[in-house]
């Protein structure tokens, strides 16, 4: 280990430092350094190197202490503990005090970069003391840079934190020791114990540089990841770039040639921005209509940066991901690496490449080529139009036009996101789908023939490829999680049956009632329930035949979702709040008993198999009651009770409802998570608020999982969040017993789970060895 000797070697200015200097710098340190002393227009800044951190925890004599609260955890796999250990050490790490010489050193090099006269250093000291002491201290950002980012192994990426907007002497100091500890996080820890690195090996710099108060920021890719490899490609908003990162924000697209020509520019609808405040915190506010729809970047600006990402590709001498800043006066390049090929869970930036005339770009949803007549459904009446491999074009989809999705060869929206309803369907249909292209309804025309690539989100004139739905591919083995998939429609079941998954986890019964035209008011009103427990019951039928085993939600019937079935109610002030679920069913008993006759039905011809009859929207121990009384009526020995846990209420009485005695509970995320957060993800001003993964929410599951689990009531999850790797980590690590998902993601999960096992196992094996070595 090289030890701090000097006074010199606590700061480098990145005119000091190169790419070669990762050792010295970290990655990132690194990197800025390389393009700073090669011309590039990078924010002045300097780098608290890898050697200063060693010295400060050596001088602390804080180096075995941490070694020692790792070691003592007993298990790295146990989420809670390894927090335990991670806020122990941090904190141990930020009560210290730095060394004198060392904080000296970091404050008069924050002086000079607030004198903006870096290239004073050097000048006689007196001239020196006047520059640092007649500005105001500048915000600066204050990241770690891991002396492990250089690796092949990306998984070292962003488990570091870092600052933004800091501002004098105070703040820079804490936060440089909140970049020191973030070695420690939960994450890091864990990754390089996997990795077999020895706890001291990896090393940390901390990047100072000045902030710049973007007016304009964004992302360019020197090759276009997902078009032609020719063309440079460049996305950008107005303000901050966490918009863009975050993908809260639609930004403006620029296609631009090799010889600096601008080919394509798509001007989006903003809307909002993340700005700096006057006390340097990030802010959203809300563009007006005419600053939201302007185009962010003038034609200089895109040409110039477009020459900025030649000449990085040329220096580095591969493809770069480029991300910039623009404040008033100058455009700033704050950070180049190479473009790559993101691993499972992420957007996969390398896939097949289509070469066209794009007419519209959104975010793909749904896997897949669609090729075929575009057919604009402007309203329920329209419906009749969509014929079998037409492209039903709309606004947005609902559920009374699941059965025309079901005739499409793909699917084009204006708006939403990947959960909305068009997604949701698209991708258990195995129909390409692309959302959120703002102008689809009046870019495209019917009897256009478009081709549709719901996997890059991009729209093409005319026929550029075959249609092609994705591939399912066998889903592995699982142990410690049952996977089972998503059918809704006896249409999916033979494609769903192709990932060799045995049980359905979740079976929605509001697309076979679509498929009727008639709401089951209809059925209650005319006397015909029969026909509405034979049209169950055929179609359920028809499932069953390729499981061992299905679960099927009872009805939950929104009036705002199925407005046009005959018999439907009049809509309600507010749909998503109003009489549906388990309050619909109990307030029409005859209604819910016929859906429980139609399950009893098929249950009789397929003693073998499992059927479980799970209950939406509950609210209260009352409601599960009632349920229960119905259920009773119509159980077989092979049907189940279940309980949807889709409500904060829900997950607070958990405990209440074990007790009345359910076989199975599932959480269903969409509507827990919109719950919880108060927000209606079909709301496009705040969709980018909509998030399975906040706290709260798994905070509810967790309480449940927890719950269930002292009960030995069986736990699921048939929500799209089931789908996505840090859900599906967590809800391994919290003990759930299957996650129900699309047929087209179950591979994906399925190697996801059997990963965590491995790494499980392995951990057990380890503690397994140090227990026999202590006897």
């Amino acid at each position: 280990m090289v030890y701090v000797s000097d006074k010199d070697n606590y700061v480098k200015w990145f005119s000091e430092l190169s790419n070669k200097n990762v050792s010295i710098a970290g990655g990132k340190g690194a990197s800025l350094a390389e393009m700073y002393n090669n011309g590039f227009p990078v924010p002045p800044g300097f780098c608290i190197t890898a050697q200063s951190f060693d010295y400060f925890l050596t001088k602390a004599g804080i180096k075995e202490k941490i070694n020692e609260i790792i070691m003592k955890v007993p298990d790295l796999e146990d989420t809670e503990e390894l927090q335990k250990a991670s806020r122990q050490i941090r904190d141990l790490i930020e009560s210290q005090k730095l060394p004198t010489e060392m904080e000296e050193e970091i404050l008069e090099s924050y002086k000079i970069l607030s004198s903006e006269k870096i290239d004073s250093i050097g000048v006689s000291q007196d001239a020196l003391n006047i520059l640092k002491n007649s500005h105001e201290p500048v915000f600066v950002s204050v990241r770690s840079s891991a002396t492990t980012e250089d690796l092949a192994d990306a998984s070292f990426a962003g488990q570091q934190e870092s600052f933004l907007n800091v501002k004098g002497d105070r703040q820079l100091i804490m936060n440089v020791k909140k970049c020191f500890s973030s070695l420690y996080t939960p994450r890091a820890i864990y990754y390089r114990h996997k990795k077999g690195f020895v706890e001291g090996q990896a090393l940390l710099s901390v990047v100072v540089q000045k902030m710049i108060d973007s007016a304009k920021s964004g992302v360019m890719f020197s090759r276009d990841p997902v078009g032609n490899q020719d063309n440079i490609v460049i996305e950008s908003v107005f303000g901050l770039g966490e918009g863009i990162v975050s993908g809260q924000i639609k930004p403006d697209h620029y296609v631009i040639s090799r010889d600096l020509e601008i080919k394509s520019v798509k001007v989006l609808d903003k809307k909002i921005a993340f700005v700096r405040n006057s006390s340097g915190e990030n802010t959203v506010v809300k563009l007006n209509p005419e600053k939201s729809n302007s185009q962010v970047l003038t034609e200089k600006q895109i040409r110039e940066l477009a020459n900025y990402g030649l000449r990085l590709e040329e220096h580095y001498g591969k493809p770069q991901d480029i991300e910039f800043a623009i404040d008033t006066e100058k455009t700033y390049i704050v950070q180049s690496r190479p473009i790559t090929t993101l691993k499972a869970g992420g957007k996969n930036v390398t896939s097949k490449e289509l070469k066209g005339n794009v007419l519209l770009t959104g975010l793909g949803s749904s896997p897949g080529i669609g090729v075929g007549v575009v057919k604009i459904i402007y309203s329920m009446k329209d419906l009749n139009k969509i014929q079998k491999g037409d492209v039903l074009v709309t606004e947005m989809t609902n559920p009374d036009m699941v059965v025309a999705m079901e005739r499409s060869v793909a699917i084009v929206t204006d708006e939403g996101g990947i959960t909305a309803h068009a997604s949701i369907v698209s991708r258990e249909l195995g129909i390409p789908c692309v959302v959120g292209t703002e102008t689809a309804t009046k870019t495209l025309k019917d009897g256009m023939i478009i081709t549709v690539d719901g996997t890059n989100g991009k729209v093409y004139e005319g026929k550029v490829a075959e249609s092609e739905k994705k591939e399912i591919k066998k889903a592995l083995p699982t142990e410690r999680i049952k996977l089972k998939v998503i059918v809704d429609m006896p249409e999916s079941a033979e494609r769903a049956k192709a990932s060799e998954i045995d049980f359905v986890g979740l079976t929605r019964i509001e697309g076979i009632i679509a498929s009727s035209g008639k709401h089951p008011l209809y059925y209650e009103k005319n006397d015909c329930l029969s026909d509405y427990v034979d049209l169950l019951s055929d179609k359920f039928e028809k499932i069953i035949n390729h499981f061992n085993g299905m679960w099927i939600r009872s009805s939950d019937i929104r009036t705002d979702e199925f407005a046009s079935l005959e018999g439907a109610p009049k809509k309600e002030m507010n749909p998503m709040l109003g009489l549906h679920g388990i309050r619909f069913s109990l307030k029409h008993p005859k209604i819910f008993e016929a859906e429980l006759m139609a399950i009893r039905k098929v249950a009789l011809k397929h003693p073998n198999k499992i059927f479980g009859v799970m209950f939406p929207q509950v609210i209260s121990v009352d409601e599960v009651r009632q349920a229960k009384e119905h259920f009773i009526k119509f159980k077989t020995d092979n049907m189940q009770f279940g309980v949807m846990i889709e409500t904060p209420a829900a997950c607070m009485i958990i405990e209440d409802i074990c007790k009345e005695g359910v076989d199975f509970i599932s959480f269903g995320t969409n509507d827990l998570t919109q719950f919880t957060l108060a927000i209606d993800r079909e709301e496009e001003d705040v969709q980018f608020l909509y998030n399975e993964l906040n706290p709260a929410v798994y905070s509810l599951i967790k309480r449940v999982i927890g719950v269930c689990r002292r009960y030995r009531i069986e736990t699921s999850i048939c929500g799209q969040a089931g789908s996505k790797p840090e859900m599906v980590e967590f809800l391994f690590r919290k003990g759930i017993n299957s996650i129900s998902v699309n047929a087209d993601a179950a591979y994906d999960v399925s190697v996801l789970i059997n990963k965590l096992q491995e790494d499980w196992k392995a951990s057990k094996a380890i503690e397994n060895n140090k227990e026999e070595l202590l006897l």
